[in-house]
């Protein structure tokens, strides 16, 4: 009979060292990386254009209240800084119209809003120019302009908000792990994947949820001067391709990004020459808040595997 091997400890010591040998590899690894990509994206940034009759603004990626770009990853919109811009073009006396690029799949309701508004505040020509994605909260940021062009190709719209996340009850219930529900407001951990949601809770989620979608409804319907039922039928959330979408009164013009500089010369009756704004960082700036940033998220990721994460908020996005 063969003898019933023990635990041993000597093993389970090494066995847990090499994982966290791996870990520190993986970090230093990770920051020589991050090192390297920064220095190569601060050498080759696009130089800003320091004159020109019209104010270029990009708005790419995720468009939020704080920044969601890193150098590994260099798109994001922040509401702050292009509000700034806009204004700043609004005070040039040098720039006639302001251009937006746009090339973003949307973003929070409240970045989405605070840019909004400040182009419908200015008093100079506004033109958005729809690249790839013109979609949700950047839909609504285009429909603010007195023009829209976006390519034929490009997709368009996607009306609608949505506020979903992933749901573990399951399988922790397979794997015998209890959630022990801790909190002062019943109301409080409503969105934790730990538990089911309750009718209650989906319903009030919901609620929010339809508010949004109506005062979207109402504000492209406002900024495009479309009927609100009709603006209603294509608030499913469905995308539209470019040509689709000047069918159905969501842009005002199909074409290239040439042939919106055409439009606006012609217009202005003058030569576009574009002045580009754009954020450019310090180099050792640069390469310090990419190390905090990873070295945050690396021990964020650690922390919630090993601890668990005791704050949630409902995250609405457009």
């Amino acid at each position: 009979m063969a003898k019933k091997r023990g635990f041993d400890f000597l093993r389970f010591i090494r066995t847990i060292g090499a994982i966290f040998g791996m870990l520190i590899s993986l970090m230093i690894f990770t920051f020589v990386l991050l090192i390297f990509v920064s220095t190569i994206s601060w050498f080759v940034g696009e130089p800003l254009t320091l004159t020109g009759n019209v104010a270029h603004i990009p708005i790419k990626g995720p468009i939020s209240t704080s920044s969601m770009s890193s150098i590994m990853s260099p798109t994001g919109t922040k509401s702050s800084t292009i509000v700034k811009w806009i204004q700043d073009a609004e005070k040039n006396d040098n720039i006639k119209a302001i251009w937006l690029d746009i090339d973003s799949p949307g973003g929070t309701p409240v970045g989405t809003v605070e840019i909004a508004d400040a182009v419908k505040k200015a008093k100079k020509p506004t033109i958005a120019v729809i690249h790839e994605l013109g979609n949700s909260g950047a839909y609504w940021i285009a429909s603010s302009a007195d023009t829209i062009f976006a390519n034929r190709l490009s997709t368009v719209g996607s009306i609608g908000v949505r506020s979903s996340y992933l749901e573990f009850s399951g399988l922790l219930t397979d794997y015998n792990v209890t959630y022990e529900r801790l909190v002062a407001g019943k109301f409080k951990d409503m969105t934790t994947p730990y538990k089911q949601m309750t009718p209650e809770e989906r319903t009030l989620i919901q609620s929010k949820l339809d508010r949004l979608h109506e005062i979207f409804i109402n504000e492209v319907a406002r900024n495009r001067k479309l009927d609100v039922d009709h603006v209603q039928k294509l608030a499913n959330g469905y995308v539209y391709m470019g040509f689709e979408a000047e069918e159905l009164g969501l842009i005002d013009e199909l074409g290239t990004t040439e042939d919106a500089k055409q439009f606006l010369e012609k217009e202005l009756n003058l030569t576009v020459s574009f002045k580009k704004f754009q954020e450019k960082t310090g180099f050792f700036e640069a390469v310090i808040e990419t190390m905090n940033d990873a070295s945050y998220k690396i021990g964020q990721g650690m922390g919630s595997v090993m601890l668990g994460s005791t704050e949630y908020e409902v995250d609405f996005s457009f």
